[in-house]
């Protein structure tokens, strides 16, 4: 797959953001000094009723976004896993992509963020695999998609590098596949076993791109696969390694840390004084 890879950044250039109700991200934005927000639509454990919340609809919000010069992407509902084998989870997984697709799409998101998903137990990885690509595929991307690590679980597609690799190689060439991309959740990384210290040269080496980064401090230990997110400085991982991440990743580091806005202008400020 040819994918241009994301372009180097000074440190004073990272965007930084945060993940906001979706109620009124514009406001969100504002009370946390951002121009970078994170969001979701309607309820991540849900397989219906997802609507863009915020008065006036999506085009409202999309022109409100626009005025205010705030970057928005949209995180898919946890419930979506197009790798897995079981047909009642996958093509309602394949609908609610698409689905959420086209609401990205409609408030001009950057971006729409879904979880690598997982195969079951007995499965070969491999089919989980070529899951993603038959998703790609059957997917009409009309933003970017990127597809994120995750922390826990043996059978995950992108919890370990090599697994990562092996979507990688199954949708290159995929129609479509030029428009996927990479988000790297540092807490998803250091709880999954992959060495922060490399993290963001070992993805680059296989995906090409990392376009968004969820810096997340992890509340529990290296390898743990626990997906609990703690506030930077506050967790297990070496502070000067997520100021690294960020630096190096070229690309916008969204906050996806616990609490709300208080807790996340601490947050911006810690990480901007070391940046």
């Amino acid at each position: 797959m040819t994918a241009a890879p994301a372009s180097s950044t000074s440190p004073a250039s990272v965007r930084v953001g945060a993940h906001v109700d979706a109620g009124d991200p514009i406001a969100e934005a504002a009370a946390r000094g951002l121009d970078v927000v994170q969001i979701m639509i309607g309820d991540p454990q849900a397989w219906k009723g997802h609507e863009v919340a915020y008065p006036g609809g999506a085009e409202a919000l999309k022109e409100a976004a626009e005025a205010a010069g705030i970057d928005v992407y949209v995180h898919a509902p946890y419930v979506i896993n197009v790798a897995t084998t079981n047909n009642r989870i996958r093509i309602p997984s394949r609908k609610l992509l698409q689905a959420q697709m086209d609401l990205a799409a409609s408030i001009g998101a950057k971006g729409l963020v879904v979880h690598g998903g997982h195969v079951n137990k007995a499965d070969d990885p491999a089919k989980g695999f070529d899951n993603w690509r038959k998703a790609v595929e059957a997917t009409d991307i009309k933003v970017p998609l990127l597809i994120e690590n995750t922390a826990g679980g043996d059978n995950a597609m992108t919890r370990y590098l090599e697994r990562i690799a092996g979507v990688w190689d199954a949708i290159d060439g995929a129609e479509g596949a030029d428009r996927v991309g990479f988000c790297l959740d540092t807490c998803h990384a250091h709880a999954g076993g992959n060495a922060l210290e490399t993290v963001v040269a070992d993805v680059m080496a296989i995906t090409g791109r990392v376009d968004l980064v969820h810096l997340n401090d992890s509340r529990d230990a290296f390898d743990s696969g626990a997906d609990r997110h703690a506030n930077l400085g506050d967790g297990n991982v070496d502070p000067e390694l997520l100021v690294a991440i960020a630096r190096e990743a070229g690309a916008p580091a969204l906050l996806e840390t616990p609490g709300g806005a208080e807790a996340h202008i601490a947050d911006v400020a810690w990480l901007r004084a070391r940046l």
